[in-house]
């Protein structure tokens, strides 16, 4: 008889409090396999709501809870039934593995069980990058892999923000990016990154949100051609709200892009192997998880910080 599973977990036990708690793992069952995590990364979206109490009510919601949805590990356990082979490195977009600790997203861990069908197989060269892999998909999914949605106008140079313009550029776009943070206006590949004041003139057909920012949809629809949409890639923590008057000339179009699908992340692993789409210079920051709290305050606070990364491998 194989003895229980432990792992050491990133916990946050409410807003704020956050720390390193050593959990009992569920056993794992034949279609499951256990994964080594080496590198997670942490969310600036939805973890920072989780974190600061602003989250709105979510299916799964609570705490206490483990964070994390963008994990990269290698597996160290088979079941019977799974198709993966032991020391495969793989990408877990979060787990469910810590009995009554809720699992939200669940991948901020030293070691995770997880159905094999959920994780990702990746190859050996992606290493810590893998951990875009969630991030890039939900990119993608904005769009649908189609050209005719591609945006003229993305709103925040964060990492999803980036994400959305390079995959328009590899549709053959060019879009212009507002961003109000001079530290975060370098980096673009194809593009042109401008601050709001300094783009007052221009009309576009198709433009995406990815600032997560109820604010910003007045001056959105301002900028907006008759007949435009505007579609909403963030995660919202207040009511989306709107001058209708202004809306009902333009006769606009509001479209919503909910998370990525599996397929998502099938469509960008092969993206990234042939090489159509690049994830270079979007991690920014690395860390051990031994001082955890100052770790998420950095990723979530520090306007230089694009991508945090938690390097497990020799920490614990």
């Amino acid at each position: 008889m194989q003895s229980q599973l432990h792992s050491t977990a990133v916990l946050l036990e409410s807003p704020r409090e956050l720390r390193l708690k050593r959990l009992l793992l569920d056993e794992p069952n034949d279609s499951d396999v256990v994964v080594q995590i080496e590198w997670s990364g942490i969310s600036t979206g939805t973890e920072k709501l989780l974190w600061n109490g602003t989250m709105p009510d979510f299916p799964g919601m609570g705490y206490p809870l483990v964070p994390g949805y963008e994990s990269v590990g290698r597996v160290t356990r088979v079941g019977k039934s799974s198709h993966l082979s032991l020391n495969q490195r793989v990408f877990v977009p979060g787990a469910k593995c810590f009995g009554d600790v809720k699992g939200l997203f669940g991948g901020a861990a030293s070691h995770v069980v997880v159905p094999s069908d959920r994780v990702i197989e990746l190859n050996e060269e992606i290493g810590e990058e893998g951990v875009l892999l969630a991030l890039a998909a939900t990119a993608y999914h904005v769009t649908q892999g189609k050209k005719s949605l591609q945006p003229d106008l993305i709103v925040g140079h964060g990492v999803l923000g980036r994400l959305i313009a390079r995959i328009a550029v590899m549709f053959g776009h060019q879009p212009v990016v507002w961003e109000i943070d001079t530290d975060r206006m370098s980096g673009a590949e194809g593009y042109t990154v401008l601050h709001p004041c300094d783009d007052q003139d221009n009309k576009y057909k198709n433009i995406c949100d990815a600032s997560g920012q109820v604010s910003v949809l007045n001056k959105l629809i301002s900028q907006l051609q008759f007949g435009g949409e505007i579609t909403l890639a963030g995660f919202y923590d207040k009511d989306i709200q709107f001058n209708f008057p202004s809306a009902f000339m333009k006769e606009a179009k509001l479209r919503i892009a909910a998370q990525w699908a599996p397929q998502d992340l099938k469509d960008v692993k092969q993206l990234l192997s042939n090489g159509r789409l690049n994830l270079n210079g979007l991690i920014t920051h690395h860390r051990k998880p031994s001082s955890i709290g100052d770790v998420y305050r950095t990723a979530f606070e520090d306007p230089n910080c694009l991508k945090m990364v938690v390097d497990w491998r020799e920490a614990l």
